[in-house]
């Protein structure tokens, strides 16, 4: 019988980096954890016509830094940058 590893972490060495780069003590990961997913989510939804390949959540101290990879930065930004700043605005609620 076969061992089933996870796809993600067996390439990591090789190809791959984590998403969220992060370190958080027990009692805050969680809390961190489902936020950081509740992000992805709304930015998948709202950016689906943006063709993102990957979403990197980095947190330090207060502050947290997420940076899209997309195909089409056009539709990110928006017009004068008003699409960006509704984003981060309600990022930062979350």
């Amino acid at each position: 019988m076969g061992q089933k590893v996870n796809p993600i972490g067996f390439r990591l060495a090789v190809s791959k980096d984590w998403r969220s780069k992060w370190y958080a003590p027990k009692k805050e990961f969680a809390d961190s954890l489902h936020s950081d997913i509740a992000i992805r989510n709304y930015l998948k939804e709202k950016l689906m016509q943006a063709a993102l390949s990957k979403i990197v959540i980095e947190r330090a101290w207060n502050q947290v830094r997420v940076t899209l990879h997309t195909a089409r930065p056009g539709l990110v930004i928006g017009r004068k940058g008003q699409e960006i700043e509704v984003m981060s605005q309600k990022v930062s609620e979350m």
